[in-house]
């Protein structure tokens, strides 16, 4: 696990607009993008999972989209920035597909316990972090400075959906 950097802000500021997006359009409030070595947005997606299908997850549209468009070297110097730490299903697209850096702005351990403090039920899948998912893949996050609104974004979330 390594810290996010300076450099890292601006594309997660971008995951983070993307999930407000996908708040927007009634969907979880997930972002991200995946972006190239010399740092040019290559894809970006916000979470579908309501609207269309359960597991349209932005990373999993990601994984898919570097498969059809990038070749290996292209994939493994690829950062993935995201709202949220990817789930289990995700970061196992990510690993098979082979992209590289993963940079979240919130942990899936600080998403369960914001929406457990909303009063939901756990979700059907466990939450693990992505390095016991995933093998030899550079991982930076949470982002400290983006957790009060991310916070405050999927509790409201969860609200609106509840009531």
């Amino acid at each position: 696990m390594t810290d996010v950097t300076p450099a890292d802000c601006s594309f997660l500021e971008r995951a983070i607009e993307l999930a407000a997006e996908a708040d927007a359009a009634g969907d979880h409030p997930f972002g991200s993008l995946l972006v190239d070595a010399d740092g040019n947005i290559l894809a970006e997606d916000r979470n579908r999972a309501v609207s269309v299908d359960p597991t349209r997850h932005p990373e999993i549209a990601l994984a898919r989209w570097a498969a059809h468009h990038l070749d290996e070297a292209a994939r493994r110097s690829a950062t993935l920035y995201t709202s949220t730490e990817h789930c289990p299903m995700c970061a196992a697209a990510h690993g098979w597909v082979g992209l590289g850096r993963i940079v979240y702005a919130s942990s899936a351990e600080q998403l369960a316990t914001w929406l457990a403090e909303a009063g939901a039920d756990p979700a059907p899948v466990r939450a693990l972090p992505i390095g016991e998912v995933l093998h030899g893949t550079s991982v930076a996050g949470p982002w400290a400075d983006a957790a009060e609104r991310l916070r405050r974004l999927h509790q409201d979330n969860y609200r609106r959906r509840e009531d």
